[in-house]
C-alpha cells in the first residue's frame, strides 16, 4: 500500500485532473449519442464512445486503489460482438482471395450491428454506471483534484506576491500580511487536508465504478460455478493419483507378496532354510507395503491434521523444511476437518514455494480469525517477484481455497518481501485457551 502522503494525494489528483480533459470530451460525445439515440446515429456513437470511457475508467481505479490501500472493483461492460463489416466474406471476397457476388442481406445485417450493440449498452445498467462517472470525472471530479492541485502553487503565489508587491508597487503592508495568511492557509490546507481530498474523490470513484447489486450477484454465481467445477475436477484427479498410486505401489507389492508366500509352502518341506529367507523377504515387503500405504494416506489426510490440529500440522510440516519458520497461532478453536485440510496444504504448497524459488533465509506462518473467518499468512524474507498468472503452485493455493468460498491475495514485490493472504469462511469448534508462537 502507498504511504498517505500530500505529495503522493498531489500526484495522483494532478493525473486525474489530466483524466478531466478526455472525460469532457467523452461526455460530450455521450450527451450526444444519447440525444440522437432515437435516430439511430446516436446509438452508433454510444459504441464508440464507452469502451473509451471504460478505459479511462480503468486508469481511474488504479489511481483510487493507490488512495484507499485496498482493491477497488471496476465495472465490467458486456464485451462487443467484432463487427461483421471487418468479414471479407461479407463483402464476397474468398477464402481462396477470388471476389465473389455480395450478400446484399447478409451486408444490410452487418451495418446494423453498431446499432443493436449500442442498445444492448443502453440498456445495460453498468454502462450508465460507466456514463455517470465520467460525467462526474468533467465536473465535480475535477473541481476535487484541481483544488488539491492549486493548493500548493496558491501558497506559493501568495508568499511571492507579499515579497515582491510591497517593494515594487508600494503594496500598504495589511496587504502583504493578508497575502501571507493566505499562503499560510493554503499549505495549511493542503498540509493537512490533501490527503482527505484525494482520498474523498477515490471514494467517489469507488461508489461510481463499482459493479451494481445485479452484477456482483451474477459474478457471484459464475465465481461459485467455476469453484465447483474445479472442485470437481480436482476430487477426480485426486481419485486418479489415488487409484494409480494403489495400482503401480501397493498392489504389485501385494501380488509379489503373494507370489512369496506360495513359494514358501512349496520350500517349507524340502528347503527350511530356502523358506525362511524368502518369509524374511516377505516381511520386508509387507513394511513397504505399509510404507506406501501411510504415505497415501498423507496425501490425503494427515493423521498429524486429525491429532493436533492445523497449528500441530504445520509445526511438524516445517521440522522437514531447510529454512527456519516462525509459527504464530492465534486460532480461536478448530475449523471444520474440510476447510483445516484445504489450509494445511495450502501452507504446505506455499511452503515449498519459499524452499524451492525465494531463496529466503526465513520464513512465517501465522493463522489467525477475523469473526467466522479463518486467515493465513505465509511470508518470506527471499527475492520477491511471486506471481499467480505465472506458476501452478500458485493457483493451486487459490483454488484450494476458492473450493471453499475462500479468497487469496498475492503481494510479492521485486526484492521481497512476498507474504501471501488466505481467508476461508468457516464454523469454529474446541476453542483454546490461549494463542502460541514457535520458531521451528
Amino acid at each position: 500500500m502507498e504511504r498517505r502522503t500530500p505529495w503522493a494525494a498531489t500526484g495522483r489528483s494532478l493525473a486525474l485532473v489530466l483524466l478531466a480533459v478526455p472525460s469532457l470530451l467523452l461526455t460530450v460525445a455521450a450527451v450526444v449519442g444519447l440525444v440522437l439515440a432515437p435516430l439511430g446515429v446516436g446509438l452508433a456513437l454510444l459504441r464508440a464512445v464507452l469502451p473509451a470511457v471504460h478505459g479511462l475508467a480503468r486508469a481511474a481505479r488504479g489511481l483510487a486503489t493507490s488512495a484507499l490501500g485496498h482493491p477497488v472493483p471496476l465495472v465490467a461492460l458486456r464485451a462487443q460482438d467484432p463487427s461483421p463489416l471487418l468479414d471479407p466474406a461479407v463483402w464476397g471476397l474468398g477464402a481462396d482471395g477470388r471476389l465473389r457476388e455480395v450478400d446484399v442481406a447478409a451486408l444490410s445485417r452487418s451495418a446494423g450491428e453498431p446499432f443493436r450493440q449500442g442498445w444492448r449498452w443502453l440498456v445495460d445498467a453498468d454502462a450508465w454506471r460507466l456514463l455517470g462517472w465520467v460525467g462526474f470525472a468533467a465536473t465535480g471530479g475535477l473541481l476535487l483534484s484541481a483544488l488539491v492541485v492549486l493548493l500548493v502553487p496558491v501558497a506559493v503565489a501568495a508568499v511571492v506576491l507579499a515579497l515582491v508587491l510591497p517593494a515594487a508597487a508600494g503594496t500598504p503592508w495589511p496587504w502583504a500580511l493578508a497575502l501571507v495568511a493566505l499562503a499560510v492557509l493554503a499549505a495549511w490546507t493542503w498540509w493537512r487536508g490533501g490527503d482527505a481530498l484525494g482520498r474523498a474523490r477515490a471514494a467517489a470513484d469507488a461508489a461510481l465504478l463499482s459493479p451494481g447489486r445485479q452484477a456482483l450477484l451474477e459474478q457471484r454465481v459464475r465465481d461459485l460455478a467455476a469453484s465447483r467445477s474445479r472442485s470437481v475436477d480436482d476430487a477426480a484427479a485426486e481419485l486418479r493419483r489415488i487409484e494409480r498410486d494403489l495400482h503401480d505401489g501397493a498392489q504389485a507389492r501385494l501380488v509379489s507378496l503373494g507370489l512369496t508366500l506360495g513359494l514358501v509352502a512349496e520350500l517349507m518341506a524340502d528347503d527350511p532354510d530356502q523358506a525362511r529367507a524368502l518369509l524374511a523377504e516377505a516381511r520386508g515387503t509387507t513394511a513397504a507395503v505399509l510404507r506406501d500405504l501411510r504415505e497415501l494416506v498423507q496425501g490425503i489426510h494427515p493423521p498429524v491434521l486429525a491429532d493436533r490440529g492445523l497449528s500441530g500440522a504445520v509445526e511438524a510440516l516445517a521440522l522437514d523444511l531447510a529454512v527456519p519458520v516462525t509459527l504464530t497461532d492465534r486460532l480461536p478453536g478448530r475449523p471444520p476437518p474440510a476447510v483445516e485440510s484445504a489450509a494445511y496444504f495450502a501452507v504446505a504448497e506455499s511452503l515449498a514455494n519459499v524452499v524451492k524459488h525465494a531463496d529466503a533465509s526465513r520464513a512465517w506462518v501465522r493463522l489467525d480469525a477475523a469473526g467466522p473467518v479463518l486467515r493465513v499468512e505465509v511470508g518470506d524474507d527471499g527475492v520477491g517477484g511471486a506471481d499467480p498468472a505465472r506458476g501452478s503452485g500458485l493457483q493451486g493455493v487459490r483454488a484450494r481455497v476458492a473450493a471453499f468460498d475462500g479468497t487469496m491475495g498475492v503481494d510479492s514485490p521485486p526484492g521481497g518481501p512476498t507474504v501471501i493472504h488466505l481467508e476461508v469462511p468457516c464454523a469454529w469448534s474446541s476453542p483454546k485457551t490461549s494463542p502460541s508462537s514457535a520458531t521451528v
